[in-house]
């Protein structure tokens, strides 16, 4: 029998195994079953300690299975019995090896925000018409992505642009993983493409921002009502042609910060408030993390970048129909599928997240 503890992943390991045993025997406790608020806690941690501790099991019976296995190598003498049990120590440690790696990654501490819906807002930025028809593109980009996840999408705001695409767009979407699987992609997106309002047929540089804001449950922020100045009004649409006759859209200015919401894509006044208090939410525990972020000089200043939105992530280059990200060095020459948020984009974004695993299991988190 080999010791439970041989390294810290064992050590790791065992106290989780530990506190599932400890929790199983709470939970069959008789004053735990009249107590159906903590009996529902209790199954809970016990469900997500059990993801961990049945490969762990499997992990140990594999490692314990090789070390048997060359133990009776080594005393055996016919060399085809000797062969054979080689042939099965190999196996076993290299199926201990592949359950080694999974549980590695699901140690990986996570982001509290990986539950968590976003909100994505989507920026033209340098390059005028062009910029606005970009953000258009990358705005239907994340819809398809949304669509293939069934995830739920919303648009909070929107200012469309006259010749189409948005000057500006803020997109809600809810669903399993969404801010894991979308939170790298905040930052400039470039793309180098000749506009359709270009004559001579040349290839222009044109910019559109995302960030990606994760939703803020009422208790993770305080807002009190003496800090907003809500007005409403008459919700228009391109060119400024009024497309209600009634006070339905909402403005929120949230007076302690400056920052200010416009929401009006609903016909009902409630509604855009509910909308809008939702983003604003958003926006101010975004403001509270950076703030802490900040404050414990642990931003990362690694191959994913800091976040910031003036950094430049991602380049999609019409003429050679490639896209690159710049922060994991990859290229795809998939654009069209990328575009239509298909799995080519699902490619990205794992690999993005690979490496942040790869960072956060070495230990080099850029913190400086």
């Amino acid at each position: 029998m080999i010791d439970d503890v041989t390294d810290d992943f064992d050590a790791r390991l065992g106290e989780i195994r530990n506190r599932h045993e400890r929790i199983a025997a709470e939970m069959a406790e008789p004053g735990v079953a009249t107590d159906p608020e903590r009996l529902r806690s209790l199954g809970k941690t016990y469900a997500e300690l059990e993801e961990i501790v049945v490969p762990y099991r499997e992990y140990r019976d594999a490692i314990e299975q090789a070390a048997d296995a060359r133990e009776l190598a080594a005393r055996e003498s016919d060399p085809e019995m000797t062969a054979f049990l080689e042939e099965e120590a190999a196996e076993a440690a290299a199926r201990a090896a592949e359950i080694r790696a999974r549980l590695e990654a699901m140690l990986v501490p996570k982001d509290p925000n990986d539950g968590k819906d976003v909100i994505v807002e989507i920026r033209a930025g340098a390059g005028g018409q062009e910029a606005a028809l970009w953000a258009g593109d990358l705005y239907e980009m994340y819809l398809r992505l949304a669509e293939r996840h069934r995830w739920k999408t919303d648009v909070l705001s929107s200012s469309p642009s006259d010749i189409g695409g948005f000057k500006e767009a803020v997109l809600e979407v809810r669903g399993r993983d969404a801010y894991a699987r979308l939170k790298h992609e905040s930052g400039v997106h470039r793309v180098q493409r000749i506009p359709v309002t270009e004559s001579s047929g040349r290839i222009h540089t044109s910019t559109a921002t995302v960030a990606v804001l994760p939703e803020a449950e009422e208790v993770e922020v305080e807002i009190r009502p003496e800090d907003l100045v809500i007005d409403v009004y008459r919700s228009s649409g391109p060119g400024g042609q009024s497309v209600n006759t009634t006070d339905s859209a909402v403005r929120i200015v949230h007076v302690p910060t400056g920052i200010k919401i416009e929401c009006q894509e609903e016909r009902s006044q409630l509604q855009n408030r509910e909308k809008a208090m939702r983003y604003l939410r958003a926006r101010l525990l975004q403001r509270a993390q950076d703030e802490a972020a900040a404050k414990e000089a642990a931003a990362r200043r690694s191959q994913l970048g800091s976040g910031d939105r003036a950094e430049k992530i991602r380049t999609y280059n019409f003429p050679d129909g490639r896209v690159t990200d710049h922060r994991i060095k990859h290229t795809s020459h998939r654009l069209a599928e990328v575009l239509e948020g298909g799995g080519e984009l699902d490619v990205f974004i794992d690999r993005l997240n690979a490496v942040e695993r790869a960072e956060q299991l070495s230990g080099d988190d850029g913190r400086s």
